[in-house]
Formats: C-alpha cells, structure tokens, sequence
C-alpha cells in the first residue's frame, strides 16, 4: 500500500510538471509572438517612413531634371532661333547685294549697246574712207607708171633686188645683236635666280664640334660618377667609346669624341644614371644599352619627320634611317642634316623657278650627301658612295645622276644634277653656314650697323634677317619726316659705295614720338 501511493504520487507530481511545463512554454511562446508582432509593425512603420523619404527625393530630382531639361530645351530653341535669325539677316544681305549687281550689270549693258552702235558708226565710216583710199592709190600708181613709163609690178621687182643685200647686211648685224643681248639676259636671269633662291632661304645654323658639357647641379655628383677608384667612370667610357673629362670645371663635365652619335649616347645615359642616383657598372652597362636603343629609334623618327617636312614620299627604310643619321654628323663645322634639308629647299625654289620637277630635285638635294655617312670605311668619293646606295634603294636615274654628278666625278645627264650642284655650293658658301665665313660675316653685319650709327640723328641700328634688312632708329627731336626720309636713302647709298655684300640690304628708318605724363 505504502509503495502504491508513493508511485501514485509520483505520477501525479510528474503529469503536475508536465502539465505547468506547457503552461510555461505556451505563455512564453505568446510573449515571443507578441514582441515580434511588435517589432514587425516597428519595422513596417519604419519601412513607410523610408518609403516616403525615397519618394520625396525621386519626386525632387524628378523636378530638377524636368528644370534642367527644360533649360536645355530653351537654350536650343535659343540657338536654333538665333541661327534662323543670322540666316534670315544672311538672306537679306545676299538679295540686297544681288540687287546692286543686278543694277550694275544693267547699267554696263546699256553702257555697252551705246559702245556697240559707236562702233558700227565708225566701221561704217572707215569702210568709206578705205574705198575713198583704194580709188585714189590706183590713180596715183597709173600717174607714176605713166611718168616713168614702167609697170607697178616691174618696179615692185627692181626694188626688191635693190634692198636685198641691204636687207642681208641689216639682218646679219641685227642677230649678231640679239645673240648678245640674249646671252645678258640670260646670265642677268641666272643670277636672278640664284638670288632669289638665297634670299627665300634662312634657316638657323648649329656648329658642331668634338666636344660636349653634361651639366650637373653640384660638384658632388663628379664623386659618384668616378666611382670607387675610378671604376664608374672607367665602365661609362668603356660602354661608350667617349672620353670622360672631370676636372676643376664648375658644375659641369666634358665628353670628348669624334662620333656625334656616341658622345649622344654617353650624354643621355650620364643624365639618366644622374636623376636615377644609382651609379654603379652593371646599373652603367644597362643603360648605355637602353639608350643606344633609344639613340637608334630616334635616328628612324629623325629621317621619318624630315621626309615628311619636306614632302617626299615613298623613299626607302635605309634611306630613311641615313637621313636620321646625318643629324648627328657635321661637315666643315656645318650640321649635315641641317645642310642637307637647305640644299633641298633650295633645289625645289630654284626647280621651281625653272618650271623642272620639284619633287625631284628635293628628293635629290636631300639625299646628295648620304655618302658621308657611311656604316663601315670606304674609299669611294662620298657622291659615288652616296649614287651606289641610291641605285641599291631604288631611286630613279635622275636622282641618282644628280647625287653622283654634284661634285663632277661624273658626267652630268639631267638638268637636276646641275641645280644640286648650285645649291649645294649656296648652302656651304653664304654668309654664316660654316665657320670659316662666320666670323666674316658676323664682322660685317656689325659694320653695317656701325655705318648707320654713324649719321647724325641715328640712336640705334640694327641688322636683322641675316643682314637684308638694317633698322635705324633715329631721334625724333632731331630728325623729322622729310629727313628721315632723306636719311634711308643717305644709307643706302653709303651701303652701296663702301660694303660688299650679297642680294639686296633694304633700310628702315624709323621716327617715333613720345609724350609721357605721370599722374599723381
């Protein structure tokens, strides 16, 4: 019994727990559901509040595009209003001119029908007066004959006879004459042309020598680039081929070498060691190569660009690439890249002056001394060198003749060979190309300046455009208008009685007035 109400018991208080268990978790599960309702309906208010905010926002900038767009519009129906408006005023402008040819044209037809029936009034009056003539010649020819008692025709034939030798005499005298007169012409011509051809051509002139300055910012850069005991500088001359020399030269080092190209090289990479700061042989050695890279494509961009300068198309890669070279090469001081693009424009001036192809003779004059820079040593005459590559590279037998014959190794055949060859000599022999004439020439513009100063009146002179022209400047409280004027052609005659110079030198003289006030 006792067992039994203890089990009995024990079933009560587990159904009794079981029962207060699901009380709980019923209870508690209404609490969850309860707080999330909540918190959806926190969350919903939320999410309207948002809603209504992007709402507002989309209708606002829905507003200010709706402005914008309509401001854009207005400004196009503003321009296309504006446009319609020039055009009518274009309209206008054109019917009015039209109508003033249309008055004018009138007026030269009335003009001319008055001059037309002038004219057929005077036709009709000397067609008279030439019959009038004819009646009264064949009255006095029938008088004559009857006084002579020969025929017209008989006379006509004496007289002939009698005037032929004279005529001979006469006609042989006179082509004697004309001969003459037509070889002055033609050297008078000539040497116009040549003038002309110097006149139209100036261009700046670049002296090259054996001898470059790398500029540095401060001595202490002279250190690194020598390098422990030497080896830096002794890897920079090994890689290039060019004599490094440092000495007590202030912020600057000198290059030394005959190669344009190589002393470039060495240039370059010095400059880039330099910025880069690292200086060191193996750093030396890579960008030596590098920058014979860089040298090498711009020797194919040089030779790309002049070509293209001067209009000539269809020329070879080679070619090209011996064009580039010639900016880093030099002939008696005088740059041959530089000299080369001269002889050519000067070729097309004076080919043009001739009326012979101008395309040709640039070609020609470009290429004339691609024999002076040659890859390997060569015995051969530069112009026979540079007619070989020609004629390797598929240039035409004009050019190639005029390449060949510009310094008479060969017979000239075609009439460009002799332009090169006249501009090749204009471009090494007038006044400043190379340094034997510079300092001559460089002497006389100051003389021509130094005779102008010499007037009285004169406050300054100046020679400009290579010596053409010379610019006085006078003082206007001792020259006035009619003694200026005197003045230039005081100069210019002094210029032409004491100087020898090439062309023609024009005076300028120039008279100015200045009042000066100060306010305070």
């Amino acid at each position: 019994m006792g067992s039994t109400t203890i089990m009995l018991i024990a079933v009560g208080a587990l159904l009794l727990g079981f029962l207060l268990a699901k009380i709980l978790e019923k209870f508690k599960a209404s609490q969850i559901l309860k707080n999330a309702e909540k918190e959806a309906a926190s969350k919903l208010k939320e999410a309207k509040l948002t809603a209504e905010n992007v709402k507002k926002d989309k209708i606002l900038q829905a507003k200010e595009k709706f402005i914008e767009l309509k401001s854009e519009h207005e400004k196009v129906i503003f321009a296309r209003d504006k446009k319609i408006t020039d055009a009518e005023k274009r309209i206008k402008d054109k019917e009015t001119s039209l109508n003033k040819e249309i008055e004018k044209n009138r007026k030269l037809n009335k003009s001319v029908e008055e001059k037309v029936s002038d004219y057929d009034h005077k036709v009709a009056i000397y067609t008279k007066k030439q019959s009038e003539l004819e009646k009264l010649h064949k009255q006095q020819v029938e008088i004559l004959e009857s006084v002579s008692g020969i025929s017209a025709e008989e006379a006509k034939v004496q007289l002939v006879d009698s005037l032929k030798a004279e005529a001979k005499t006469d006609a042989m005298s006179y082509i004697r004459e004309t001969l003459e007169e037509a070889k002055l012409t033609a050297e008078q011509d000539a040497r116009k042309v040549i003038l002309n051809t110097i006149q139209r051509v100036g261009v700046e002139q670049s002296v090259e020598n054996c001898v470059s300055v790398f500029n540095i910012e401060s001595d202490d850069v002279k250190g690194r680039i020598i390098g422990r005991e030497g080896r830096n500088i002794r890897a920079i001359e090994s890689a290039t081929g060019v004599e490094i020399i440092v000495d007590d030269t202030p912020e600057a080092i000198i290059l030394s070498c005959f190669d344009p190209v190589r002393r470039e090289v060495a240039r370059l990479a010095m400059h880039k060691l330099v910025t880069d700061g690292r200086i060191h042989p193996a750093r030396i050695e890579e960008v030596v190569e590098k920058t014979e890279k860089q040298i090498h494509q711009e020797i194919i961009e040089v030779g790309k660009r002049t070509v293209m300068d001067l209009g000539i198309h269809g020329l070879h890669p080679e070619l090209i690439k011996t064009v580039g070279r010639m900016k880093f090469r030099s002939s008696y001081g005088q740059n041959l890249l530089q000299h080369s693009r001269e002889v050519a424009n000067l070729c097309g001036l004076m080919a043009a002056e001739l009326g012979l192809n101008v395309k040709a003779a640039k070609r020609a004059g470009l290429l004339h001394d691609i024999g002076k820079v040659p890859d390997t040593e060569s015995e051969l005459p530069h112009a026979i060198l540079g007619m070989q590559w020609a004629e390797k590279y598929g240039e035409k037998p004009d050019v190639c003749n005029a390449i060949g014959a510009h310094h008479d190794e060969i017979e000239m055949k075609t009439m460009i060979a002799p332009i090169v060859q006249v501009c090749d000599a204009i471009s090494g022999a007038r006044p400043g190309a190379r340094r034997q004439v510079l300092d001559s020439y460089i002497q006389r513009l100051k003389d021509l300046e130094d005779l102008a100063i010499g007037f009285t009146g004169v406050q300054k002179a100046y020679a400009i455009q290579a010596g053409r022209e010379l610019r006085v400047l006078v003082e206007s409280t001792k020259v006035n208008d009619d003694q200026a004027a005197n003045l230039s052609f005081d100069i210019s005659q002094k210029i032409q009685t004491e100087m020898t110079y090439p062309g023609q030198v024009k005076v300028t003289v120039i008279r100015e007035t200045r009042a000066v006030n100060v306010a305070k």
